[in-house]
């Protein structure tokens, strides 16, 4: 079984967006993805949540809210992903073994730029559930 942690700061778009693709794509008896921050806002980004339905998947509906990153799993996880912090301090890439993706942040933006970085996300997702050898 391999394990992925999505990470970034506060767990509100693009780290929730590649946990729920993943596990989407993922066959779950060879593959699960957790997401987190390393500080987690009260809140999911309302144009994430958008993007998502639009392309089937509800994400408070399957239960995702912002929780802080399980560090535990960094350590025993497979592949730990940073989403865009780069070398942030309040980031876990700092924490070495992580790899950061660089996606720009949802945060503020129009829901077309919204758009591109869910699709972004979904490609990356997609070739790594390929190369981690765990598709359905």
């Amino acid at each position: 079984m391999k394990h992925v942690l999505f990470a970034c700061v506060h767990n509100t778009g693009r780290s929730q967006m590649a946990e729920a693709f993943f596990n989407r794509m993922a066959d779950p008896a060879k593959a699960r993805a957790l997401s987190g921050g390393t500080e987690p806002a009260t809140g999911m980004n309302p144009t994430v949540l958008e993007v998502m339905k639009e392309v089937g998947i509800d994400l408070v509906a399957e239960g995702h809210h912002p929780k802080i990153a399980d560090l535990d799993a960094l350590q025993a996880g497979d592949r730990a992903i940073s989403m865009g912090c780069g070398v942030s301090l309040a980031c876990p890439v700092h924490l070495g073994k992580m790899e950061d993706w660089g996606l720009d942040d949802p945060k503020d933006q129009p829901i077309s730029k919204v758009r591109e970085i869910r699709d972004q996300i979904k490609d990356r997702v997609s070739k790594l559930v390929v190369e981690l050898g765990a598709a359905k």
